[in-house]
């Protein structure tokens, strides 16, 4: 639990905020006294975030970040609301498994839209206000945007440009004193791996590969988040931050000893 508040005054926009990580990173913002803007597309997950959150200053939009006119609507809601927009946290997010060869193309479709769309529609929206007020954007990445799994390339290929596009921002904002990093978490306890969690030997599987010994959960997600938002990381700008428990310290070699 948060002791400090750094995000007094600060309004905090979080996409894909009606669970998991997107809702761990909206309680954490409200810890910090944050005016929050919660945006998610499933409007009844949206309003239990919402409820948790002890917050009088918390706008709730159900929209869908793949639609550019939904995006800039409720960007300008934001700002109308509070008059101002400092942190941007691109969440949301869907995933896709399978072979290229054998998943639809309208999955690769669906999952650009969401993934990569999505972050790339939010940020040009809230630019402009950023640059207003020397704010910052956290993308959620991923691992699987670092390097590649097996069976699930539209994802690896979505966070990938994520990954990417978060290094390019970072040196075209710079100088206009926005910061621009994100978070790559490794497996999380969230609806996105429900299948995971139902396989236990896929779980051992994780356990023995990640060096903490766990998966990760949502609030060590936003946790890290908050850090990338704050003042204390004034001078950090184009990270991608593995927040992962040392999975990705390993060279890919099995274990030996």
């Amino acid at each position: 639990m948060a002791t400090a508040v750094r995000f007094a005054g600060q309004t905090v926009l979080v996409t894909g905020a009606g669970s998991g990580i997107g809702a761990a990173t909206a309680r954490r913002f409200a810890t910090e006294a944050a005016s929050l803007v919660v945006v998610d597309q499933n409007g009844a997950k949206l309003r239990d975030t919402a409820q948790t959150l002890d917050r009088p200053d918390t706008l709730t939009i159900a929209a869908d970040v793949s639609d550019p006119d939904a995006v800039q609507e409720f960007v300008r809601q934001a700002v109308d609301r509070f008059g101002r927009l400092n942190v941007l946290v691109n969440n949301a997010g869907v995933v896709v498994k399978g072979d290229v060869a054998d998943t639809p193309l309208a999955e690769w479709r669906r999952i650009m839209a969401t993934d990569l769309d999505g972050v790339f529609y939010c940020t040009r929206a809230a630019v402009p206000h950023l640059i207003a007020t020397k704010g910052c954007i956290v993308n959620v990445s991923s691992v699987s945007g670092l390097g590649g799994d097996w069976g699930m390339s539209y994802y690896n290929a979505a966070k990938g440009a994520v990954t990417n596009f978060t290094r390019a921002l970072a040196l075209d904002l710079g100088e206009k004193g926005v910061c621009v990093n994100a978070v790559n978490p490794t497996f999380t306890r969230t609806g996105m791996t429900e299948d995971v969690q139902q396989d236990p030997e896929l779980i051992a599987k994780f356990r023995e590969r990640i060096p903490m010994g766990r998966p990760g959960e949502p609030e060590d997600i936003a946790d890290a988040i908050a850090f990338l938002a704050s003042y204390d990381a004034r001078f950090i700008t184009g990270v991608n931050l593995p927040v992962d428990g040392g999975l990705s310290a390993s060279n890919g070699q099995p274990r030996q000893v």
